[in-house]
C-alpha cells in the first residue's frame, strides 16, 4: 500500500489563536510547531495527537485557498486529510498513471521540511487529500 499513516487532519479556521485556545481548553492540547506558509497563504499551528497532528490553518489573505474554503462553507471546518507516504515522487507518478486528478503539477515543499502534493477531491471521494513525505519519519 502506498499510504503509510495518517499524518494530519487540516482544519480551516478564522482565527488561529482562538482555535489554539479552544483545543488547549477542550483537550489539553499543546502546539508543537508553528509556521507561516507564504506559498499557501496560511499560518499554521500543529497539535500532536499520538504520532499524527491536527493542523490548524488560518488564511493570511482573502485569496488563499483556506480563505475561499471558509467563505464557501460559512466558517471553520475540516479542510483536508494528510496521508504520510514513503516516496512522494513514486506515489505521485503512480496516481498520475492511474488517471487521478492532482492539484499540484509536481510535489513541492510543505511545512516541517516535508514534501507534499494535493489530490483533488474529485479523485478522492470528495475529500481534499494531501500526500506528505516527512523526512523525520523513520522507515
Amino acid at each position: 500500500m502506498m499510504l503509510d499513516r495518517i499524518d494530519h487532519v487540516g482544519y480551516a479556521v478564522e482565527s488561529l489563536e482562538e482555535a489554539v485556545r479552544h483545543h488547549e481548553r477542550l483537550f489539553g492540547a499543546r502546539v508543537v510547531h508553528r509556521e507561516t506558509m507564504e506559498s499557501d497563504g496560511v499560518n499554521e499551528a500543529l497539535i500532536a495527537v499520538g504520532s499524527s497532528f491536527i493542523q490548524l490553518l488560518e488564511p493570511t489573505h482573502p485569496e488563499s485557498p483556506v480563505a475561499r474554503f471558509l467563505l464557501r462553507n460559512g466558517g471553520p471546518g475540516v479542510h483536508h486529510v494528510g496521508y504520510g507516504v514513503a516516496d512522494i515522487d513514486a506515489v505521485y507518478a503512480e496516481l498520475v498513471a492511474k488517471g487521478a486528478r492532482l492539484v499540484d503539477d509536481h510535489p513541492r515543499p510543505g511545512s516541517r521540511g516535508c514534501t507534499v502534493a494535493f489530490l483533488h477531491p474529485k479523485s478522492a471521494l470528495g475529500v481534499l487529500v494531501e500526500l506528505v513525505e516527512d523526512p523525520m519519519v523513520e522507515r
